[in-house]
């Protein structure tokens, strides 16, 4: 009896924790958002993805660009967690604490699971072949070489941050990993075939700063769990790019998902309490794939100058569309959402009348979920409804009754039409230029 009463007591002490993830294709604010929520987080965890993503948190008058480190570097009593789910570039990640450290930052409180994948040079070069290769088919990757890591990984070949640490298991995988790899380099993609003592030199530096960081994250959140501790776990990329319930094969690796959270960090899904879905009051994406409400005239073009949609990491044009309720009521469905956090909604002031689509027509039929044969998403023609637009710069709004009427409404319509409460709209990059919704 003593033994279920232990487990009686450890369970009352356990407090939740919070999940923010991207509720369309990537790019939706989602690391100011991370850093609103940060500020009284214990730990912030990133659970899946690489340096393909990155988020850009403006204080003051500086931004702060990340792609692997998570947002509550910016806070001296949170530790940031990178875990089991990521896969890590060892230089980036350097390069990236060197940076925090000359911004007067405290990297050393960084901790990486000796559990996640690294990407290798040899990755890298696959990447770039592969798209290279595929032409006009390509998927539209950021060729950090993201997924053919993720490949050996689920191929069971790949390699982990802990085996730099014992050199004769590091040199016999690079080793096998390369007997492979220099088959295909040259014969099916032209290019040369790589050196495994160049890479094996050049990862032996990196293990030597990295070991302070390593740890068994999954056994650290746990441990703070039970203490009480605060704990946020922050997805890279978005639902709609998730590799089993994004718009398949123009998606990431991994899985941006609430699912993926529990995985990719290594805590139980019971402990997941708040889930918190980011969405733009517009709709943007980046690389290629369907997108039903895009926009191919200067009405996209003005969304995409006045809110400065260009990529983090690739510094990509973004494409950018209305409002796609069918879509996020489909993210709310494969991740139940507590609340909503829209952002950007001030880029909507310049319009005169705004559009929001709440469903698909394709070959006569109309969709009001999100369609099972993705065929669909590129014959589709969204069916909007227009909604009063209200002029006004509403960027120094900070309570929602001082909103525009008309603002207040297109907020609510969403809520109503995704069933989700909004908690917090964004009316600006600067972190205060938020609103509470009450």
């Amino acid at each position: 009896m003593w033994l279920w009463e232990a487990v009686r007591v450890a369970s009352r002490h356990e407090m939740p924790a919070t999940v923010v993830l991207g509720a369309q294709w990537g790019d939706e604010g989602k690391g100011r958002v991370v850093d609103y929520f940060a500020e009284s987080a214990d730990f912030v965890v990133r659970y899946q993805g690489g340096n393909n993503a990155g988020h850009t948190i403006v204080v003051g008058d500086e931004k702060l660009a990340l792609s692997l480190i998570p947002s509550g570097i910016l806070y001296p009593d949170c530790t940031p967690v990178i875990a089991s789910g990521t896969v890590i570039d060892p230089k980036v990640l350097l390069d990236e604490m060197d940076m925090t450290m000359s911004r007067g930052l405290d990297p050393s409180r960084v901790k990486l699971s000796s559990n996640a994948h690294l990407i290798m040079p040899y990755h890298r070069k696959l990447d770039a072949a592969i798209e290279r290769y595929l032409g006009k088919n390509r998927i539209g990757t950021t060729k950090k070489g993201i997924g053919p890591t993720y490949t050996d990984k689920y191929a069971r070949v790949g390699i982990r941050v802990q085996d730099l640490f014992d050199p004769k298991i590091f040199r016999k995988k690079v080793e096998a990993a390369l007997e492979d790899k220099n088959k295909l380099l040259p014969r099916i993609y032209n290019t040369l075939p790589m050196d495994p003592d160049e890479i094996i030199d050049e990862y032996r530096e990196y293990a030597d700063r990295l070991e302070p960081h390593v740890a068994d994250t999954s056994l650290l959140l746990f441990n703070g769990l039970r203490e009480g501790k605060q704990v946020l776990l922050e997805g890279a990329q978005g639902t709609l790019l998730d590799i089993d319930h994004g718009t398949y094969p123009f998606v990431t690796s991994s899985n941006p998902t609430a699912g993926g959270a529990a995985v990719g960090s290594g805590i139980g899904p019971k402990s997941l309490d708040e889930i918190i879905g980011v969405a733009k009051a517009y709709i943007s994406r980046v690389g290629t794939g369907p997108f039903p409400t895009e926009l191919h005239d200067e009405v996209g073009d003005r969304m995409i100058e006045l809110g400065g949609e260009y990529g983090t990491v690739t510094g990509r044009r973004r494409r950018c569309g209305w409002l796609d309720l069918v879509a996020l009521r489909y993210s709310n469905r494969v991740n139940s959402f507590t609340k909503l956090f829209i952002t950007k909604l001030d880029i909507l002031s310049a319009f005169e009348t705004i559009k929001v689509a709440n469903a698909y027509q394709s070959a006569g039929e109309i969709h009001d979920e999100f369609p099972v044969q993705q065929s669909v998403l590129y014959n589709c023609e969204p069916q909007y409804e227009e909604l009063p637009g209200w002029e006004t710069d509403i960027t120094a709004v900070r309570t929602f009754s001082d909103l525009p009427k008309e603002a207040q409404r297109y907020v609510r319509y969403i809520e109503e039409r995704v069933e989700v409460p909004i908690g917090w709209i964004s009316v600006g990059p600067e972190r205060s230029q938020l609103v509470e919704v009450t």
